[in-house]
């Protein structure tokens, strides 16, 4: 009679406990969210895109890009950002809170895009999602800390369906239409932003077709509609802002090209440490001799993201996100997902976990470095509302985000004078001869009357002067223009080693 009374008991309570079950990966998604929502409010806005919305509201005011505004990269930087920009402007909102909420957006609707693609293989259709559901949330909302929102981010959201579908491809699995199509674009997005993403795709490419043995997969409907948007951007570049490649990109190729960072920078750093140990944990947990589509292709992507960082040549936290990203994917995948007998990706148990934690807390601290410039937005809060700001240094992060934080306006149209910072590093790690020499004091003359020009018409209540970083007090005093146009204002504090001058009513 008991134990009739016990089976009863289980058929009654054994399926609202496997919705409750059901539901836990959910609630547990909507935790990390609401988290990473949280952080947004505490961590400032990176520098980077600071600037960027500064170019958008520009852009939107009628300026044009590397005319009125000197930006380094090509235009899909401004444009990723241009949309939130307007919407922003439309609802009288900070446009930093609108990207903040586009970007979550996109971080959602990437994985759910990306778990229905991998979902239509039919290997792993029966996987246990919900463990690495909620990792992959992690790494794609809280693990960005200070980086949240760079292009590098926007870059790994978006190629995320196209892996899904590389996976499929090199498994031989039928692909949708809608799939081909949402990877196509999201793949195309990504490699717009930098040509190094190209190694990633490439990877994962040429894996399906050596898997699949069909050399025409490299031709696939999202290759093609990838390179369509690619192309379509490249000569979009050329036609509407040709001063990208007679003014700015020749800069670029002579000033912030021509150097590179040593070694130990480049190599030796925690995004490395990550996909080291990202790859080790594969190789312990995984022994079967083949690996399953996924898997394959987050490995290729992960070491196809660590080219594009190596081959920037600057050991940037931020230039190593897409890398680090799929590196915790890859470790994630192999360590919380259900798989065949051949593989065990359980055996390690609780010393996985501590991989996992130890991994993901290593990723939050490198991160989220950034440049200490003191209490200059409370210095300057007091001085006067809404001020009109002037920057003299090489060092972005003094003026971005702060200007956007005392909510005043950037007379500049560069982020920072960060010509004569590149000249200055090209001609200390690099072979300068005469004919180089003359052309890089051909950039530095055309920085400053940019300078001068933007000083006379923007009329700055505020001129902040580094003096930390590279002496740009000195420089001004010894320029034959500049102590004149500031001889209207007085020095009212220094911060940090920069001077902050007012000027006088």
């Amino acid at each position: 009679m008991s134990s009739q009374f016990e089976a009863v008991t289980r058929q009654s309570l054994a399926p609202p406990a496997r919705e409750r079950l059901a539901m836990t990966p959910w609630l547990m998604i909507g935790a990390v969210f609401i988290i990473a929502i949280l952080l947004r409010q505490v961590v400032p806005l990176n520098t980077d895109v600071s600037w960027l919305l500064v170019v958008g509201e520009r852009m939107l005011d009628g300026q044009k890009l590397y005319r009125d505004i000197i930006e380094i990269n090509p235009p899909m930087a401004a444009f990723a950002y241009l949309p939130g920009v307007a919407l922003g402007r439309l609802l009288h909102v900070d446009p930093r809170h609108v990207i903040d909420a586009q970007l979550l957006l996109l971080a959602a609707g990437s994985l759910y895009v990306t778990s229905r693609i991998i979902r239509l293989s039919q290997s792993s259709a029966a996987l246990g999602w919900g463990p690495f559901a909620i990792w992959a949330a992690a790494v794609l909302t809280i693990l960005p800390m200070h980086v949240f929102g760079q292009r590098e981010h926007i870059a790994t959201l978006t190629f995320l369906p196209g892996l899904a579908v590389y996976a499929l491809r090199s498994e031989r699995e039928p692909v949708p239409a809608w799939a081909v199509i949402v990877a196509g674009i999201g793949v195309g997005i990504t490699l717009a932003f930098k040509p190094f993403f190209t190694f990633p795709a490439l990877f994962c490419i040429l894996a399906g077709v050596v898997r699949s043995r069909a050399w025409l997969q490299t031709f696939a409907p999202e290759n093609i509609i990838a390179g369509m948007i690619v192309s379509a951007v490249s000569l979009g570049t050329y036609l509407l802002y040709p001063e990208y490649f007679t003014v700015t990109y020749p800069l670029v190729r002579d000033t912030y090209l021509s150097w590179s960072m040593s070694p130990s920078v480049i190599f030796l750093n925690m995004a490395t440490l990550l996909l080291v140990v990202a790859l080790a944990t594969v190789a312990l947990t995984r022994r079967s001799g083949r690996l399953g589509g996924p898997l394959l292709a987050l490995i290729l992507a992960s070491l196809g993201f660590a080219i594009s960082f190596f081959l920037q040549r600057r050991g940037w936290p931020y230039h190593s996100y897409p890398m680090v990203a799929i590196a915790m994917l890859t470790m994630g995948y192999a360590v919380l997902t259900d798989t065949d007998a051949t593989s065990q990706p359980r055996r390690f148990g609780a010393a996985t976990a501590v991989i996992l934690i130890a991994a993901f807390a290593l990723g939050l601290q490198w991160f989220n470095t950034r440049i200490y410039v003191g209490p200059l937005p409370e210095a300057l809060a007091k001085l006067k509302p809404h001020p009109r700001l002037l920057v003299l240094s090489g060092e972005a992060a003094i003026g971005h985000p702060l200007v956007r934080d005392i909510r005043g306006a950037w007379v500049s149209r560069q982020e920072n004078l960060w010509i004569r910072e590149f000249v200055r590093l090209t001609r200390e790690r690099t072979s300068v001869d005469a004919v180089t020499d003359a052309r890089l004091n051909a950039y530095l003359a055309l920085e400053r009357n940019w300078l001068v020009e933007d000083f006379k018409n923007g009329n700055p209540d505020l001129v902040l002067v580094d003096n930390l970083r590279g002496g740009w007090g000195d420089w001004a005093r010894a320029d034959a223009e500049l102590p004149e146009l500031l001889k209207s204002y007085r020095l009212v504090g220094t911060v940090e080693g920069v001077d902050i001058l007012e000027r006088a009513e």
